[in-house]
């Protein structure tokens, strides 16, 4: 979310829109207050508060980046709250995997808070479905992908260092990492020059690594750690095959990154995925937490440059619809109609 933020307004500054960011995770002032567990959730929220009252003011809409669980409690609902308060026109913008988990006991306070909303946008038709189903109607607007910075290597050196897999996803539970690092201890048994780089960081990094220690392949993967845009887009250009083992997903920037960047994907069947690629044509899906059946396919892919080549090629035409020439006409008509009635009717009442 962090990086389609910013990469939203450097595309509307472009355009002549003059875009004030909130940042929800500003650095703490003064630096002492982070140290203090309780005290520095105040020092962080309150400021934040502050910052969206005066951006409210100044703005002629206001777009609402929000997500699942204590995100939308205490980031998008007060960001609502206020900008109907300063009378100022919000477009909600939703996104997560987790939507239908968290609206099964938060559907009323979310419904509460969106009757202030002008707008609902939604990534993908999977959250359409999920948001209808508790009376709120949406709007699609496609996530953006830079293909200029998302893009094949004119001159590829795949064909050197082994068959190289990597996957660029948090360290965190609802990613399935530790099933790709299963399913890799059974991919180097048919291909045993293959290597995995899994670029990110989050609370499971210790375990994981564990884990591929225990199963003797430590040496084969490598932890990148954090990295920003262009090194992501430089390890798509080197790499034969991305993988998307998540056990929740909306419409993953790394599968449609990857698509872009000419590198097959295998990901899990799940969520807002099977939205966004056909399996067989444009990705492979497998069952979520099945780290046989995910070993299997990159097996297939590593073993069969023909289906290699066909689903590089289908992706590549397929993600161009998630550049900005073909999304920002959505977005812009949604702010549009945003300002022109602030008060739209997004929350339907619910049928027995």
């Amino acid at each position: 979310m962090a990086n389609q933020t910013r990469q939203l307004a450097e595309l509307l500054t472009v355009e002549g829109a003059r875009v004030d960011i909130v940042q929800v995770n500003a650095p703490y002032s003064p630096a002492w207050a982070g140290r203090i567990k309780g005290l520095r959730a105040v020092f962080r929220l309150v400021p934040y508060l502050y910052r969206l009252w005066r951006a409210a003011g100044r703005a002629d809409v206001m777009h609402v980046m929000a997500n699942s669980g204590w995100s939308w409690h205490l980031y998008a609902m007060p960001a609502i709250r206020l900008a109907a308060m300063r009378r100022t026109p919000i477009v909600v913008n939703y996104r997560g995997g987790e939507a239908g988990t968290f609206l099964e006991t938060a559907a009323n306070s979310v419904r509460a808070s969106m009757k202030r909303a002008s707008s609902l946008i939604l990534p993908s038709g999977f959250l359409l479905d999920v948001f209808a189903r508790y009376g709120m109607v949406g709007r699609i607007v496609p996530n953006i992908i830079d293909v200029d910075r998302f893009s094949p290597a004119e001159t590829s050196g795949k064909g050197e260092g082994g068959f190289s897999i990597i996957v660029t996803r948090n360290l965190e539970a609802i990613y399935g990492i530790d099933v790709v690092i299963k399913a890799f201890a059974l991919v180097i048994e048919q291909l045993p020059d293959a290597h995995l780089a899994i670029a990110g960081s989050g609370p499971l990094c210790g375990a994981l690594e564990t884990l591929a220690k225990d199963l003797g392949i430590e040496k084969r993967v490598e932890f990148t750690g954090r990295l920003d845009r262009d090194q992501v887009a430089a390890l798509y250009r080197d790499a034969h095959l991305s993988v998307n083992p998540s056990h929740v997903d909306n419409m993953p920037n790394s599968v449609l990154e990857s698509m872009a960047s000419g590198v097959p994907v295998i990901s899990t069947r799940v969520g807002g995925v099977p939205f966004i690629v056909e399996d067989g044509q444009t990705a492979l899906l497998v069952p979520p937490n099945d780290p046989v059946a995910m070993a299997r396919a990159i097996v297939r892919v590593g073993q069969d440059s023909v289906l290699a080549d066909r689903l590089r090629n289908a992706a590549r035409d397929e993600v161009q619809r998630y550049r900005w020439a073909a999304v920002k006409h959505e977005l812009l008509s949604a702010y549009e109609d945003a300002m022109r009635s602030p008060a739209d009717d997004i929350v339907r009442p619910l049928r027995d």
